[in-house]
């Protein structure tokens, strides 16, 4: 099923606000530097009430727990953030996982993975693999995966890996905001939404890739989960912004994914950029997106 959202009315112009105050920064690097800078961003995510967050570690990775009152000790959410391998941490995000959290009713856990340049393809899938082994071992047998950007990639990556392997319990769904599924960059929206994305060009998506993949094969399914075999994966909720250059990542995955039975549900929200989600209380589009995701990871819960 594919839902097209439109605008909401009070949406437009905080939207255009938005796209003001990012004009002077489009295609600017992104490399190492700018972690501060993006961490600083992203904390700006207003947290979930009630939520306590908390240092962990599960299966050998470091991180943060959103812990709820009351959640169930059996159901987990997976948080994988966002920032292009390259860029993003943990508690930089944990605000946006906590929101979710609220919505899913369940306890989440977002690990620090390694980043790139410093730690190329395959650490952050490594990590990723690690950690849902740690939660399956913890005692959680009702665990479901979210993730945003590169961390939506991953994400899916990680089911495909999970699924193929036949080794370990699958997660009972995954959803994910604008995901990054194909490091070749060969969706038409890489043109198409150039000019309308008020974030991203492809210098600098391309700079991201060259730093996480290196010499490897782009189109590896482990690092472009968008040419993975996706038959038998759970169900998974994807939604998007159409004014990004990843549309065509997430509606060319939707489209594998149906193709080969998987229940897939994808949401393209107009007038949107990349990750919108992190704006709730400003766009009315990031609190209905939440929701929306939030139900379906609780109905997959069985929250």
């Amino acid at each position: 099923m594919t839902e097209i959202h439109p605008i909401a009315p009070e949406d437009q112009s905080v939207a255009a606000a938005m796209r003001q105050a990012t004009a002077p920064h489009k295609g600017q690097p992104m490399g190492i530097e700018a972690r501060p800078m993006f961490d600083a961003m992203m904390a700006t995510t207003p947290a979930a009430p009630g939520v306590r967050f908390e240092i962990g570690m599960v299966g050998g990775v470091s991180g943060w727990w959103c812990r709820l009152p009351g959640a169930a000790p059996e159901a987990r959410l997976l948080y994988l953030h966002g920032g292009g391998y390259n860029l993003g941490s943990a508690e930089a995000f944990r605000n946006l996982a906590s929101q979710l959290a609220v919505r899913a009713g369940a306890d989440a856990f977002l690990p620090d993975y390694r980043l790139a340049p410093e730690h190329p393809f395959p650490s952050a899938l490594d990590d990723a693999v690690a950690v849902y082994r740690g939660l399956l071992d913890s005692g959680a047998n009702r665990i479901v995966v979210a993730g945003d950007s590169a961390g939506g990639g991953l994400a899916l990556a990680l089911l495909a890996v999970l699924t193929d392997r036949r080794d370990a319990a699958l997660p009972l769904g995954a959803a994910v905001m604008s995901p990054w599924t194909d490091l070749t960059l060969s969706g038409d929206s890489m043109e198409s939404r150039a000019e309308a994305d008020p974030i991203f060009t492809r210098g600098v998506m391309a700079a991201f890739a060259d730093a996480y993949a290196r010499e490897h094969d782009r189109a590896d399914p482990k690092v472009s989960p968008l040419y993975a075999d996706l038959v038998g994966l759970p169900p998974v909720h994807i939604d998007v912004g159409d004014n990004e250059l990843l549309l065509d990542d997430s509606v060319r995955f939707a489209e594998r994914a149906r193709a080969a039975g998987v229940d897939v549900s994808l949401s393209i929200w107009t007038g949107m950029p990349h990750v919108f989600q992190s704006n709730p209380g400003q766009l009315v589009a990031a609190g209905q997106s939440l929701d929306a995701i939030g139900a379906f990871l609780a109905g997959h819960l069985g929250a």
